[in-house]
């Protein structure tokens, strides 16, 4: 007996429908997996998502047939090294989304502006736009450095629950970078409680000395993202920050809106 159109149809969107959700759910435990430091079991990832093991599993063979994910010899499942490419492309991307932002604030500033993501337990700068000034700040896109010693690192970590940090700071260590640097885990949480009570970070002369920074984070970013300036000490003065935070605040806000309303920013 022919099928009709009717049920043809309904028969296409139910498949479309499920491989949607596919989508959804492959991507979920992806993210998942990061959230847990890149590597983690089935049964991690069933109480973590609420997914039954055999819809897990079935996921994760599609994730590993395609390089997105690789099983241990443990039998847990690391993060591939395909989605390195993807994140690579993207962090370019995002930079470049963002140099017109950190160029207003240059302009409005006077000082150097850094964009920086968090990734895994690194701070990497992805776009910076210098200083007009002959003295300024130059930080090399690309360039990875631990969070406990940055303005953005601060930023990025805030709203990180304590246990968390702690556990981060127990993988990367905190050596210091000059005589300034936070390097105990209670010193860097309160560090954190400055930041939230305040809404900006400070590195004062604590990745380098004779340099302050100033940085909040980008709310709601895709990403968690942060936005800084850097500059002598000298003019990054207390009175220069109650004029500078502002503007930072308000790039980042903006910045975040044209991210979420368009994948992008139109300026």
């Amino acid at each position: 007996m022919p099928t009709s159109s009717a049920s043809t149809t309904d028969s296409a969107r139910s498949a479309a429908s499920g491989g949607v959700q596919s989508l959804e759910r492959a991507f979920d435990l992806l993210e998942r997996m990061a959230d847990a430091g890149g590597e983690v079991g089935l049964s991690e990832l069933s109480a973590s998502s609420g997914l039954p093991l055999p819809t897990i599993h079935r996921l994760m063979r599609t994730l590993v047939a395609c390089g997105y994910v690789r099983q241990q010899p443990n039998r847990r499942y690391a993060l591939g090294p395909r989605l390195i490419r993807l994140g690579e492309s993207a962090s370019r991307l995002l930079g470049t989304w963002a140099r017109p932002y950190l160029a207003r604030l240059v302009e409005e500033t006077g000082e150097t502006a850094n964009m920086a993501l968090l990734d895994g337990d690194e701070i990497v700068y992805v776009a910076q736009v210098p200083s007009k000034h002959s003295m300024r700040m130059f930080t090399e896109v690309g360039r990875r450095v631990l969070p406990h010693s940055t303005g953005v690192g601060k930023a990025l970590l805030s709203d990180f629950p304590p246990e968390e940090v702690r556990a981060l700071l127990a993988r990367t260590g905190m050596p210091a970078a000059t005589e300034k640097t936070i390097t105990t885990p209670d010193g860097f949480l309160a560090a954190l409680e400055d930041v939230r009570r305040r809404g900006y970070a400070v590195d004062d002369n604590e990745q380098e000395i004779g340099v302050r920074c100033l940085a909040v984070p980008v709310p709601d970013s895709p990403t968690a993202a942060a936005i800084s300036i850097s500059g002598p000490a000298g003019r990054v003065t207390e009175a220069a920050t109650e004029k500078i935070v502002p503007v930072l605040q308000e790039v980042a806000a903006e910045l975040a809106q044209a991210l979420a309303t368009s994948g992008g920013p139109a300026a």
